[in-house]
């Protein structure tokens, strides 16, 4: 009898599948109706500066009834209610580098009342397979929930929604460990096999790293080459050989010294001391490169030698600073800036003609360059072709240009024309 009382308090503790697999597909649907109100918001409102992609699931009754099973078995045999679990609402958020995650996270922390972060396989070995994944569970907001929604189905105070955070290439090691690992009996045993995971592993998770550096490099190059051209543009708008200072400020992780190295660390330096001021060091840097005779070296040269050219024109050298701007359109014919700069030089030698020519060519190759119809309209004007002079000073405002040297261009050439504005 001991033994039959027995077996009838472990029959008693089994959940019935049935019951609960109606329970929880009840609630499927209005799940499913809050998980895409979250997904939504996360899409309208995070911002990075490559889209992320996003996926999102309602758990499987089958893996939420084995998941029940293991964790919450004497709750779901007693209780008609539904069991909640962190992850039956489910989003993915994959990004390209890996800074987006935490980019990311931040963003979500000020969107949600986040219940948990954590990261998975963060305490793993280099030595097993597995890829670190950020999981964040949320709260529901109240204005996730459908306002018609069903009185009888009560959603739980513990519900939360589960956002992972992951590269492209973390989601894709997850994607196939998932098939390897998780969906079949068993795992590799023998070491061999285990090796090539564990390579794998490490050869993905250093891409990733890899993808970050250049990624940080380029960024660092950009910023670099913004400052470099806003200040040769600030010496053109003044037609001026006073050289303007370097504000501390303005300067991002200054190298001075001259350090051998690859192109795009060169190149970078080189950057960095022309903005720097340092323009005898940039000069050199970037004679260094040219001399190297870079592959491919067309686009590769004419790039080096639009940057030196920007260094001479600092040094109120224009003799080389045409001739490097005149080298780089010859490498590569479709670099409008370089006649572009060139067509600032003239300007400023006032030969005017030969700038309007050289903005001209420019136009022809790019023709959406609102500050080159204003260069070009300057010359015209200088040139007294205040027809042609307008023309382009509509042109550039169209563009959207706002510069006061266009509104106070586009004044003299109203006044030349006995305009009423």
């Amino acid at each position: 009898m001991a033994q039959e009382n027995s077996n009838n308090t472990f029959f008693t503790k089994i959940p019935a599948r049935t019951k609960i697999k109606k329970t929880y597909e009840s609630y499927s649907g209005l799940l499913e109706e809050i998980m895409q109100s979250i997904k939504e918001r996360l899409i309208d409102n995070l911002k990075l500066s490559s889209q992320p992609t996003y996926k999102a699931r309602i758990k499987s009754f089958s893996s939420y009834y084995k998941k029940v099973l293991r964790q919450h078995p004497e709750e779901a045999a007693s209780s008609d209610s539904l069991v909640c679990l962190t992850d039956m609402m489910g989003i993915r958020i994959i990004c390209t580098f890996l800074e987006d995650i935490q980019i990311v996270l931040t963003q979500i922390k000020e969107m949600f009342d986040v219940v948990e972060v954590e990261v998975k396989g963060a305490d793993q070995s280099f030595k097993e397979f597995g890829y670190e994944s950020v999981h964040v569970l949320v709260k529901i907001p109240e204005d996730a929930v459908p306002a018609d929604k069903d009185e009888n189905l009560v959603l739980p105070d513990e519900l939360v929604c589960e956002i992972q955070i992951r590269t492209i290439l973390q989601d894709a090691w997850a994607e196939v460990e998932h098939e390897l690992i998780y969906k079949t009996e068993f795992t590799p045993f023998d070491m061999p096999l285990r090796r090539k995971l564990a390579s794998m592993n490490a050869s993905l998770s250093l891409a990733d790293i890899i993808f970050q550096e250049i990624r940080d490099y380029q960024k660092n190059l950009q910023s670099e080459m913004s400052l470099r051209r806003k200040s040769f543009y600030e010496k053109a708008d003044d037609l001026t050989i006073e050289e303007k200072p370097v504000h501390k400020n303005e300067l991002i992780e200054r190298i001075n010294p001259y350090i051998q190295g690859t192109i795009d660390e060169l190149l970078l330096q080189a950057i960095k001391a022309h903005n720097a001021g340092d323009l005898d060091n940039a000069i050199l840097i970037y004679s260094k490169i040219i001399e190297s005779k870079p592959k491919p070296n067309t686009i590769v040269l004419s790039v080096i030698h639009k940057h030196r050219g920007m260094a001479y024109f600092s040094k109120n050298d224009y003799e080389n600073a045409l001739n490097d701007f005149s080298v780089s359109f010859e490498y590569d014919p479709k670099s409008f800036r370089s006649m572009y700069y060139m067509g600032i030089v003239y300007s400023i030698q006032k030969e005017m003609e030969k700038a309007v020519e050289c903005f001209s060519k420019s136009l022809e190759i790019n023709e959406y360059q609102s500050h080159t119809f204003y260069r070009r309209a300057l010359a015209y004007y200088e040139l007294q072709q205040y027809e042609n002079a307008m023309n382009d000073v509509i042109a550039a405002q169209k563009l959207g240009l706002e510069e006061p040297g266009l509104e106070n261009l586009h004044g003299k050439l109203v006044e030349k024309f006995d305009m009423k504005m």
